[in-house]
C-alpha cells in the first residue's frame, strides 16, 4: 500500500551538482593550465553552471521536502535551457563574428559584476571568433557545453517526473 519514496531525485539533484561544478573545474584546468581563453559566451555558461549546481545542491540538502525538491528541478530545468540556448547561440552566431564586445553575454556579465566578484573564473579575456578555434577531443568547447546543459536537462526531467 505504502511505497519507499524513491531516491532519484536526491540523486539526480546531487549528480547535476557534481557535474556542474566539474564541468566549471575542467574549464579553469583548461584556461589557467593550458591557456584557453574564455570569451563573454563561455564565462557566461560558467555562471549557468555554478547556478545549476547550487540550486542542485539546494535541491539535494532539502530533498525531504518534496515541493521544494521539485522546485529546484524546475529551477534547474530553466537554467539548462538557459544555457543550452547560450552554448548554441554562441557556436551558431557569435563564434562567427570577430567580435562578440558588448553584446547580450558580455552585458550580463559586466551588470552582475561577475569579473570584479571572482576575476580567476569569471574574467573575459578573448573574442568569440578565438574561442570557437580551442577544441577538445575535437569539437569545440560550447557543443561540449551545451552537451552537459541537454543531459542535465533530461536528468532533471526524469526527476522530476518521478513518482513518491
Amino acid at each position: 500500500m505504502f511505497s519507499a519514496p524513491s531516491k532519484l531525485p536526491a540523486r539526480a539533484l546531487a549528480g547535476m551538482a557534481v557535474a556542474s561544478f566539474g564541468a566549471v573545474g575542467i574549464a579553469l584546468i583548461a584556461q589557467h593550465q593550458f591557456g584557453v581563453k574564455p570569451c563573454p559566451w563561455c564565462v557566461l555558461q560558467r555562471a549557468i553552471f555554478l547556478l545549476i549546481g547550487a540550486v542542485s545542491l539546494l535541491g539535494w540538502v532539502v530533498q525531504s521536502k518534496r515541493a521544494l525538491r521539485q522546485t529546484a528541478l524546475v529551477v534547474v530545468l530553466v537554467l539548462c535551457a538557459a544555457g543550452l540556448t547560450a552554448a548554441v547561440f554562441q557556436h551558431e552566431v557569435a563564434a562567427q563574428s570577430a567580435s562578440c564586445a558588448m553584446g547580450l553575454a558580455d552585458n550580463i556579465v559586466t551588470a552582475l559584476g561577475l569579473e570584479e566578484l571572482w576575476p580567476s573564473v569569471f574574467m573575459i579575456t578573448a573574442n568569440c571568433a578565438d574561442a570557437a578555434a580551442y577544441r577538445l577531443l575535437g569539437l569545440p568547447y560550447e557543443i561540449w557545453s551545451g552537451l552537459l546543459f541537454a543531459a542535465l536537462a533530461a536528468v532533471g526531467l526524469v526527476a522530476l517526473n518521478q513518482r513518491r
